[in-house]
């Protein structure tokens, strides 16, 4: 009689169609895969999602709705763990909701007896003060713990976490990387191929674009596109809109492209928008295709990083500025101050000296990637020791 494989539900921000997130879960489940494999055994991933059909034709998993209380209390019961994240879970910025509902599916697992393991979250702001205790409540009951940035570990550790019991990994999304065959091609279509450097490999450039609504002036977009026309005006662009949040960023795309009139066309380029780009590793291939991005969203500048994409971000949370950190950047600006010379001077910069850009930053990169499974890693050790 064969033993059916374990469990493990994997709860976060899943079928909303955003693809940082869903480049999240792609990346935790080719992890825990390879991880699993690696420890010799074998566990059934079961997503907690809004749109149980999509993900599951999507990535070939089972899933549960994530809001019929009675099918995830079920699923978790017959689990044998909890992996909580990844992702900006424990904030209150978006939401006061959503705080509660992550730490209840967590604790829900805890009543039941299971593992919860959380996976490279990034933890805050959390601005009401009287969640504190409770996300301490919840934690110090947890089998593992992982956050994406030190500043992560620090708020955990200003609520009462023990420093020592908290692991500082990268996104897991670092960790994600396009099929063999498909690496080949995008290197080929940005022209990085033959040993040749991609600034001097053809024209136009590529430029990838990732914006997101924020600044109700739209000052900030404002200023990105007159940046995009200043650089245009020296230099033909491939400009290629990337929507990380549909239908949103479809929409601040749009604003932009306005913005831009013919000038992108007048310089012997083009303006694109990927709107059709659900997939994680459409969009990563997208990005891989691209000689800079200019990023708002933060996965948009992970994927960006992960590819040896020379990029830019736009700061409008902490997060942003985590991340650029860890890859020894700074943001070109915020959406409360963003010059459109200091883009100009900065993409430009970018696009022609793209191959040192790379060798300075590729130490960096490389340690980030192969530590991004860390969290798999330890979830498959937990089981295989179990067995």
């Amino acid at each position: 009689m064969v033993t059916a494989a374990p469990q493990i539900i994997i709860s976060g921000f899943y079928g909303f169609r955003n693809s940082g997130d869903e480049a999240v879960l792609q990346a935790i489940l080719n992890a825990l895969h390879k991880q699993s494999q690696a420890a010799g055994i074998t566990l059934e991933p079961v997503v907690l999602s809004i749109d149980p059909e999509w993900t599951t034709a999507t990535y070939g998993v089972k899933s549960v709705h994530r809001m019929k209380l009675g099918e995830v209390r079920k699923a978790i019961a017959e689990s044998a763990g909890l992996i909580s994240g990844g992702g900006s879970l424990l904030q209150d910025v978006t939401s006061s909701k959503t705080i509660p509902y992550y730490l209840g599916i967590i604790k829900l697992a805890q009543w039941l007896g299971k593992p919860v393991f959380i996976y490279a979250q990034g933890i805050g702001p959390v601005n009401r003060k009287f969640f504190h205790p409770l996300i301490k409540s919840v934690f110090r009951k947890c089998a593992y713990i992982s956050v994406r940035d030190e500043q992560s570990r620090l708020l955990l550790q200003s609520m009462g976490i023990s420093k020592d019991k908290v692991e500082v990994v990268p996104d897991p999304v670092m960790g994600l990387t396009l099929p063999e065959e498909q690496q080949d091609a995008a290197q080929a279509k940005a022209g990085i191929e033959d040993g040749v450097e991609p600034e001097f490999a053809h024209r136009p450039y590529n430029v990838g674009v990732s914006v997101r609504f924020w600044e109700q002036s739209r000052q900030e977009l404002d200023a990105l596109a007159a940046g995009l026309v200043k650089v245009a005006a020296k230099l033909p662009l491939d400009v290629r809109f990337l929507p990380f949040h549909h239908p949103a960023d479809n929409e601040a795309s749009r604003y932009v492209m306005q913005k831009l009139g013919g000038a992108i066309e007048a310089g012997g380029g083009a303006v694109s928008i990927r709107e059709d780009t659900l997939h994680p590793l459409q969009m990563l291939r997208e990005v891989s295709e691209c000689q800079a991005l200019i990023g708002m969203r933060l996965h948009s500048l992970i994927y960006a990083a992960g590819q040896r994409v020379p990029l830019m971000g736009v700061s409008y949370d902490p997060k942003i500025d985590h991340f650029l950190d860890r890859v020894a950047c700074r943001p070109v600006g915020s959406t409360t101050a963003l010059d459109a010379e200091k883009v100009a001077a900065d993409l430009a910069e970018l696009l022609q000296s793209g191959e040192r850009w790379k060798q300075e930053r590729e130490p960096l990169i490389a340690a980030l990637v192969e530590a991004a499974e860390a969290p798999a890693r330890q979830v498959a050790r937990y089981f295989s020791h179990k067995g």
